[in-house]
């Protein structure tokens, strides 16, 4: 090894040997720390951070074993416009991705990280995407000089010694190399090589961007595996539902951003099921790898270990699972910290305190026009601690799929549930989910459709017109699919006010979805897939006229037709690379539009 280890490496693998040795002369380290994912390391690493100011200590009667971070002001978010898919060609990463050619991206990022971690340690992670022991896991190695991705990727995967016993001596791991420089935003790279199974990014400490383990290994990475080896990696929660007669069945769900998907992975029925005996269980929040079964249907599994979720908006209406797993041993990055050593950010069930530290560290009162949290305020919480975790979740075969669900937010267009009529429309469906702007999300500019296909547009690892055809073709390989949904939670009325109440309540919708995976359910066709009647939610408890549900569930063939117009706009950018069977789903449904 280089002068710069001052340790005894934890491996012998020569693969690994060789790739530190030839990171560590580019970034010239004073010292290098193999991490070997024990608590005594933890805790000693947790105390170099207060004593660094990387982490500060809230208060521990409050809340026990959770710190704050605050991140430097100009990186604070994933940085889409400097994430790069540096596959051989252009046309490999296909026109929704940033390409670089991988001699360019090399290139350019060794110039920045030579000499990058100098008077630094580097810290050398070796960590598990997947359940110890699965053959479907994959191992990863992180390079990083940020002992706040240390402790965050202790969260949110399985790290440490567990990983090299599972890697032993073969070369097949994904090599994460990853430095903060200087965080300065024009030197700042998110780069994934996916033929060399190699992730780089530098300039950057913020989780999306320096976890490599989450979106860039098991998203981008692991999508593109997953075309070449036969499964997909999909950003979807998995949840599972227990009936009365403790019966289990499992959906997983792809939503956008800001559409409510962690609420829905943690979701608590309505009291009135509840006392019938149903229960929900998270086994999953953010990102699902499916594969079929031995049994002929899609099984899916969860790669994380933890939930790094948006705070702001977190309160016990909105998920109460969450406020109680993030009670203890969690990281806070970029909230509000109060003088009492607690937290408060926009959206908490407490009201504002008289004053605190906004995150930028700065006196802040209610009476500002400023943020107590950053709208990007974040918690890394153990997935173990979520009181509603499914016994299984960690179970290496995954589980079975009776339904997926897609999701998107339309004020006027889509019903409140739509099933597909086979797998093929199903992907169609998927292919073309969009969701409309808020003002918090472009400044004022509402109602802007952005399509966001099977919610992997930033987080596709090669060009999506493949990714589709890779999912038709999945379809041919699984005897038993499971029915593929769409949903929309934010239908409004002409009020502007939502018409469905959300939340816990989405289980009314979730149980008719299982309905019609088993061929129960009532259900009447319409030109875009097969619908609830008015009466096959159950809505006991709600104040839902007839007129209202009539209008949740209502198809305007005038402002399909728009949708048509738009798809077609979407579809052109693929050019001749997209799947004929996403155009004949097109024609299809417009034949279906204009007869209706």
């Amino acid at each position: 090894m280089t002068t710069a280890s001052l340790e005894t490496p934890l491996t012998k693998n020569p693969a690994v040997l060789k790739w530190v040795e030839d990171c560590s002369a580019l970034l010239k380290p004073d010292h290098i720390h193999w991490v070997d994912g024990t608590e005594a390391e933890r805790q000693n690493m947790i105390s170099t951070c207060l004593k660094t100011g990387e982490l500060e200590e809230l208060n521990q009667a409050l809340l026990p074993g959770c710190y704050f971070h605050r991140s430097a002001q100009n990186d604070v978010a994933r940085t889409e416009h400097l994430t790069f898919i540096c596959s051989p060609t252009k046309e490999d990463a296909g026109p929704t991705n940033n390409w670089m050619a991988p001699s360019e991206a090399y290139a350019k990022l060794k110039g920045i990280f030579d000499g990058a971690m100098k008077g630094r340690t580097l810290y050398v992670i070796p960590f598990i995407m997947g359940p110890a022991g699965s053959p479907f896991s994959k191992i990863g190695v992180e390079i990083t000089d940020s002992l706040y991705v240390v402790l965050n990727m202790g969260i949110m995967t399985r790290m440490g010694n567990v990983a090299w016993k599972q890697l032993g001596d073969s070369p097949n791991f994904t090599r994460c190399l990853h430095s903060k420089a200087d965080l300065n935003e024009s030197r700042r790279f998110i780069c994934h090589f996916p033929q060399d199974n190699t992730i780089w990014s530098v300039g950057s400490g913020y989780g999306g961007n320096a976890l490599l383990g989450k979106k860039c290994l098991a998203l981008r990475i692991a999508s593109a595996l997953g075309q070449k080896e036969g499964w997909l990696a999909e950003h979807m929660l998995i949840l599972g539902i227990e009936n009365p007669k403790g019966e289990k069945r499992y959906i997983a769900a792809a939503f956008p951003s800001a559409c409510g998907k962690t609420n829905l992975a943690m979701l608590v029925p309505p009291a009135h099921l509840v006392k019938q005996g149903y229960k929900v269980w998270t086994l999953g929040d953010d990102i699902a790898w499916l594969r079929v079964g031995p049994d002929g249907r899609l099984w899916a599994s969860n790669p994380e270990a933890g939930f790094f979720g948006v705070v702001p908006g977190t309160n016990s209406r909105s998920n109460p699972n969450a406020v109680k797993t993030i009670r203890t041993n969690t990281i806070y990055t970029n909230v509000g910290k109060m003088a009492n050593g607690d937290v408060w950010w926009e959206g908490h069930d407490n009201l504002p305190p008289e004053e605190c530290l906004d995150w930028k560290g700065q006196k802040w009162n209610p009476d500002m026009d400023t943020k107590a949290a950053h709208p990007n305020s974040r918690f890394t919480a153990p997935a173990r601690q979520c009181p509603s975790i499914a016994p299984n979740w960690e179970d290496p075969a995954g589980v079975p799929l009776d339904a997926i669900l897609f999701g998107g937010r339309r004020a006027h267009l889509t019903p409140l549930i739509t099933e597909s009529y086979n797998w093929q429309h199903g992907v169609f469906m998927g292919a073309t989910m969009a969701s409309e702007t808020t003002a918090a999300q472009q400044g004022g500019n509402v109602g802007v459709v952005r399509r966001d296909p099977m919610a992997m547009l930033p987080f596709c690892g090669y060009n999506m017109a493949d990714y589709f055809g890779h999912w038709l073709s999945m379809g041919t390989k699984i005897k038993n699919p499971p029915k593929i949904f769409l949903a929309n939670w934010f239908r409004q009325g002409k009020d502007g006010k939502y018409l469905w109440p959300g939340y816990g309540d989405n289980m009314r919708v979730l149980l008719w979805i299982l309905d019609r995976a088993q061929g129960k359910g009532a259900s009447v066709e319409s030109p875009i897939g097969t619908l609830p009647t008015k009466d096959a939610i159950d809505a006991g408890g709600l104040d839902l006229t007839a007129p209202v549900m009539e209008e949740l569930l209502s198809v305007d063939r005038a402002a399909w037709e728009t949708e048509i117009a738009d798809i077609d706009k979407f579809f052109a950018t693929f050019g001749s690379r997209l799947p004929a069977a996403l155009k004949s789903e097109r024609d299809a449904l417009a034949a279906r539009i204009k007869k209706a």
